[in-house]
């Protein structure tokens, strides 16, 4: 599970009552088997189809086809009303008050299904349904009726613009999704020049989050995970954020610095424990600047990942690799050859087989069907238990919490 969805879901679990390199693999493998489309082998719980999207995504941006039964599988997590859940164990289900729809699920979900294509009624209920619960200031949170926080409204962005909406034109009582970025960008003067905060705090202050200005640089270009390099507009001073624009510049001018501080990477700081490389929000840093069109910043933090994200990815499993894919893709690196390794062959290999230029659609219908009928509703307590006690403690990660503090995520 990347960084991300960690946050959301550790969040997620605070909010209901409840209550990314990790020293150990918190995911013990579940009592039941997982679904055969699914890619990955860990829990599913709280991040089943944003990294099952971010899989399908990556394959389409290097030109392999999915396996069908993947994308089915996909499909299938769709509420009726359009909105996806972290994640349906049993998606013959209908879905029901109790079930706790997600819009950076949702999101991430249209982006790949709209770039696979063949999913125009899918896609559509899905943005219908990101309409329905945008909030009054123009945003999203991470579930329906969350406070706006920039990450959700970015993927929501991207969503909208992979779906051929203009993200500007979608507004709620006046307000658009750039109203509500602007919001929570940081003005220009002291360290924190041009940065997104992730939310206000509880009296309202803006604190500077990297991981918030990486999808914030994206959300103000108007642009979804998989990008190609942009031209960058000349003047490289912050100014006062009066459009999207000025405040993508501004936040990828903050990426620009945080990351030379560093030699090319991002830090975590986690409470009691040392600093340490973020890979994941590095990759996202990657692709905000070149979107915005820093190339020289943006090579040299994918020159770093090349060298020392193998064993990160590896443990993440198949978000990271895509998440690295879409840093190579928006630097024109070759992700086949990503500082020696293969990262297209090591995603594939952390789900079914994609299909092959003589693969036939008969022949697969069994495995859907199978498929169909796959779920893991018993996971191992003490995982749960784990999660409950990080929310409890507030271990940074955390969307509400840890994301007000001045860290680099």
């Amino acid at each position: 599970m990347n960084v991300r969805r960690s946050a959301a879901v550790l969040a997620a679990v605070a909010v209901i009552g409840a209550a990314t390199p990790a020293a150990a693999d918190p995911s013990p493998s579940p009592s039941r088997a997982l679904p055969s489309a699914l890619h990955g082998d860990k829990d599913p719980k709280y991040d089943g189809v944003w990294r099952q999207s971010l899989a399908l995504l990556a394959q389409d941006t290097v030109g392999v086809k999915p396996a069908a039964k993947s994308v089915q599988w996909l499909v299938r997590q769709q509420c009726a009303d359009g909105g996806f859940a972290a994640y349906r164990a049993d998606p013959a289900a209908a879905c029901d008050d109790t079930t706790m729809l997600d819009t950076n699920a949702t999101s991430a979900a249209v982006q790949a299904l709209a770039a696979l294509g063949g999913h125009d009624e899918a896609t559509g209920k899905a943005v219908d349904w990101l309409k329905s619960v945008q909030n009054e200031d123009g945003g999203w949170g991470y579930a329906p009726g969350g406070a706006s926080d920039t990450n959700s409204t970015s993927v929501v962005i991207g969503a909208l613009a992979a779906a051929g909406e203009q993200p500007g034109r979608v507004d709620k009582g006046g307000k658009s999704p750039y109203d509500a970025l602007l919001k929570l960008a940081l003005p220009c003067g002291g360290d924190e020049d041009g940065a997104f905060a992730f939310q206000p705090d509880k009296k309202g202050k803006l604190f500077a989050n990297a991981d918030a200005t990486a999808a914030g640089v994206l959300g103000a270009l108007g642009k979804g995970m998989v990008t190609k390099p942009g031209e960058k507009e000349s003047g490289a001073d912050c100014a006062t954020a009066r459009t999207p624009e000025q405040a993508a510049a501004n936040g990828a001018g903050y990426l620009t610095a945080a990351l030379a501080a560093d030699d090319g990477h991002l830090m975590s700081a986690l409470p009691g424990a040392e600093p340490q490389p973020d890979f994941g929000n590095t990759a996202d840093a990657v692709v905000a600047l070149a979107a915005h069109g820093d190339t020289g910043p943006a090579q040299k933090s994918v020159r770093w990942l090349e060298k020392n994200s193998a064993a990160w990815a590896r443990q993440n499993g198949p978000a990271a690799y895509a998440q690295l894919i879409f840093a190579a893709h928006a630097t024109g690196t070759d992700p086949r050859d990503f500082g020696g390794a293969d990262l297209v062959k090591q995603l594939n290999a952390t789900g079914p087989a994609p299909q092959s230029a003589a693969a036939k659609a008969d022949g697969q219908g069994e495995d859907e069907k199978k498929d169909s009928k796959d779920s893991d509703s018993v996971f191992g307590v003490w995982w749960y238990v784990g999660v409950c006690l990080v929310a409890g403690i507030g271990i940074g990660f955390l969307f509400s919490n840890g994301r007000r503090k001045k860290q680099q995520l």
